[in-house]
Formats: C-alpha cells, sequence, structure tokens
C-alpha cells in the first residue's frame, strides 16, 4: 500500500513494536510536521522528503525512564544532566522521581522542564527538600519535613508537570520515625489523587541506637496496606535489606496480593540492582510492570559541582555507587539476560509507562496524530557480559544499544557519554 502525501521523514524497513496499538512487524513510520502520521508497510520512499534507512533496527515508541534524577545542580552531585540521560541516551520521556518538592516545583520547571529538548515530568517529592544530595542527610526527611497540605497544592496546581508523589519505606527511615512519613506520603497521593512511588530497601544507615525494634523484613507488609492499586513498588530486585526477597532468601508472600491488589513494581534499576536476587523474584512470578534506569551522580561518577560532600561518595561501598557507564536501554538488556523477551520487556518502558502517568493518548505509543517520540535500536548478537553491583555476572546473547530517537520529529543520536560499550564475554 502506498500513500501519495508529503512526509517530512521516512523511517523505513525497520522492525516497528507498539504494544498500545499492536504492532509487531516490519513497517515503516511517516512523520509529518512533528507528530506521527502513519505505521504501515511499503510507505513509498518519494512520498517523504527525508529517508532513514532503518532495516535491521528495532523502532519503538519513544522510550519512557520512569526513574530519573535530572533536577541539576539544585539536587547536587545527584542530579544529572536531563538531555544526556534522554534523547542522547536514546530515551524521550524522563521521570525524576523525587527531585522537586512542593518548594522547589517551580524551578524545576523553569530550569529544567522548559530548557531540555527531553519531554521531562515528576514525580513530586513527599519531604520539603526533595532530592538534595540524593537523601544524603537522613535528618531532612523526619516527619517535621513532610507539609501534607502545601504538597497537595503544588501538586494539584502543577497536573501537567507533577503525575505521581515519591517516598521512601526504609529501615534507616523507619528506625528514627517508624512508619509515619510513608502513612503521610499515602496521604498526599490519595489527597492529590495520584500514584505513590516509594522505594524499597535500605537507604539510610542506621541510628546510633540502631533498629529501634523495626524489622526490615516486615516495612513490606506494613507499608503495603497503605497504598492503593497504581501505586508503585520500586527496587523489587534490590540489593540491600528491605526488598521483595527478604533475609531467608524467599519472595514476600505479601508481593503478590499486592499485585492482585493493582498495585505496579518499578525494576529501579540502577545500583540497588541484583541478578539474584532478580532471578528469585521472577522464578516466583513477580513480572516488573515499568523499567526505571535510576541513573544519578553517585553511579554514573559524573564529576561533582565544586564544594559538593564527598565522603565515601565515590567508593565501591557507598549505598548509591554503581556503574561508571549505564543506561535505560542497558537496563532492557539486563531483563532479557534473566530471561525475559524482548516483547516482554518493550511494555515496561513504552505503553505501561504512560499508563501510570496517565498520558497514554500522548506517549508510548506510535498511534497517527501524536508527537513523532521514536526510539531506535540495534540489537547485537553474541555474548556479551553484564555485571550487576555485587559482582555477580550474565551473559546476555543480545545486547540492546541505542542508535538515535526522534522527539518530537527531532533526531537525537546516542551520544551520551554515559552510555556502555558492549564488552564481549
Amino acid at each position: 500500500m502506498s500513500v501519495n502525501t508529503s512526509f517530512d521523514l521516512l523511517l523505513r524497513g525497520g522492525r516497528v513494536i507498539d504494544p498500545a496499538a499492536g504492532i509487531d512487524g516490519l513497517k515503516d513510520v511517516a512523520i509529518r510536521n512533528g507528530k506521527i502520521a502513519a505505521v504501515q508497510s511499503d510507505i513509498l520512499p518519494t512520498s517523504a522528503r527525508e529517508v532513514i534507512d532503518v532495516s535491521d533496527k528495532i523502532v519503538l515508541p519513544g522510550l519512557i525512564d520512569t526513574h530519573a534524577h535530572v533536577y541539576q545542580y539544585v539536587t547536587g552531585r545527584f542530579g544529572v544532566n536531563a538531555d544526556m540521560v534522554g534523547v542522547q541516551s536514546g530515551v524521550t520521556t524522563l521521570v525524576d522521581q523525587g527531585g522537586p518538592s512542593c518548594m522547589t516545583l517551580p524551578g524545576f520547571r523553569h530550569f529544567i522542564v522548559e530548557q531540555a529538548k527531553s519531554r521531562t515530568l515528576a514525580f513530586l517529592s513527599a519531604y520539603l527538600v526533595g532530592g538534595l544530595e540524593g537523601h544524603y542527610y537522613p535528618n531532612l526527611y523526619s516527619p517535621e519535613c513532610v507539609d501534607i497540605d502545601a504538597t497537595v497544592k503544588s501538586a494539584t496546581a502543577n497536573r501537567d508537570l507533577v503525575r505521581g508523589i515519591k517516598a521512601h519505606a526504609e529501615i534507616g527511615g523507619f528506625a528514627r520515625w517508624g512508619i509515619r512519613v510513608i502513612e503521610m506520603a499515602a496521604e498526599i497521593g490519595r489527597r492529590a489523587d495520584l500514584p505513590v512511588y516509594v522505594h524499597f530497601g535500605q537507604l539510610w544507615g542506621l541510628p546510633a541506637s540502631g533498629t529501634n525494634g523495626e524489622d526490615v523484613d516486615t516495612i513490606l507488609e506494613r507499608v503495603i496496606p497503605l497504598l492503593r492499586a497504581g501505586d508503585v513498588l520500586a527496587h523489587p530486585f534490590t540489593r540491600h535489606p528491605g526488598g521483595f526477597v527478604n533475609r531467608e532468601g524467599e519472595v514476600h508472600p505479601v508481593i503478590q496480593a499486592a499485585l492482585d491488589k493493582g498495585l505496579k513494581v518499578d525494576v529501579g534499576h540502577g545500583s540497588h540492582f541484583s541478578y539474584r536476587l532478580a532471578r528469585k523474584a521472577i522464578a516466583a512470578g513477580i513480572m516488573p510492570t515499568t523499567l526505571g534506569a535510576d541513573i544519578h551522580g553517585y553511579n554514573t561518577h559524573i564529576p561533582a559541582p565544586a564544594g559538593t560532600p564527598d565522603e565515601a561518595a565515590d567508593d565501591e561501598n557507598h549505598p548509591f555507587a554503581g556503574q561508571a557507564k549505564f543506561s535505560l536501554v542497558q537496563a532492557m538488556s539486563s531483563m532479557m539476560a534473566l530471561g525475559l523477551t524482548l516483547e516482554q520487556v518493550v511494555p515496561m518502558v513504552t505503553s505501561h509507562p504512560a499508563e501510570m502517568l496517565g498520558l497514554s493518548d500522548a506517549i508510548g505509543t506510535l498511534r497517527s496524530g501524536v508527537d513523532a517520540d521514536v526510539t531506535v535500536l540495534d540489537e547485537k548478537r553474541g555474548r556479551y557480559v553484564l555485571r550487576d553491583n555485587e559482582k555477580t555476572e550474565v551473559v546476555a546473547d543480545r545486547l540492546l544499544q541505542p542508535a538515535f530517537c526522534l522527539r518530537a520529529g527531532v533526531r537525537y543520536d546516542a551520544i551520551a557519554p554515559i552510555l556502555p560499550r558492549a564488552v564481549a564475554a
């Protein structure tokens, strides 16, 4: 079938996978005025002003990273450049997890969202300080540092940008304040009618007084009843205590009940991810809903702004420390190395996050009329070594790497300095 209308750009001959539209096959993607104009077979090359041959490549709706940290400078070393982890890494939409707060959201909008080429959204921090230095100072995250009314007001007044609320449920905080902070975050989510994204797995060291009677393996079962359908459990495969796998090496029985209740799971890969524990959880039937990269300045070795904290920040034993180079596409390869298929992983970075954000009509799809956000990947076949921060290595027979993306029809090549190179086994 041919199309006679003139297009600005034609991506020709790639394997197009669009779960939201039920497409998986060799197709051409035509773009006009920054929008998707057509996705079908055999569009005449002469119908477009520019043709890019993407045969032997994978063409996806623009990737959505559900766990980014891009409040650059304001959050100190933690926040990285949005376009480096965004369009320069083949990712068209970023969700900053807890960088801005009700106090700092206007600055996030002006200095990050309005300046970035990548589409940038936020899950607003439940805490007044947001993600300053990546939650480096635990005492800033006590119940006294949460203002429910102010955070609800900020989220409600900025619904175009704020798509959820970010909070933490981990033993360092529970030992200091008990469950109160997460109760407050859940109330913010209910009152703002937004999903709550909850970090699990130890984040802060214990206070000098120890656990104060708290048990890391009971946190999940106490927090889940506070949550609603659509809320998100993050870091299921964390190597730190308090994740989906308990100290006995068993998957918490409450997880399946939570999924049945309608809660979602985001991988939140980053420096927390463990192949060993991911295998156990996946074997128990825990399938992630979405896949966030969780790249930040502590796990990408980006030079620190002068004067920011450096105690142990680059030490491999620091709880945030991670691989020097990483990307959302590399996280996709991680999941495939664990036995998931490409067809299972693609929805985790396209249609599922679009649903989580309430934006299925605008992103995560190549339907005609939406912004032409498109990611083009290379797929390498062979034997490649992937390694987590427990030093566990897996060998992948398929490795995905970003070639380029389109954001509203504008091309950005995958030139980010954080992109890892393939390591042959």
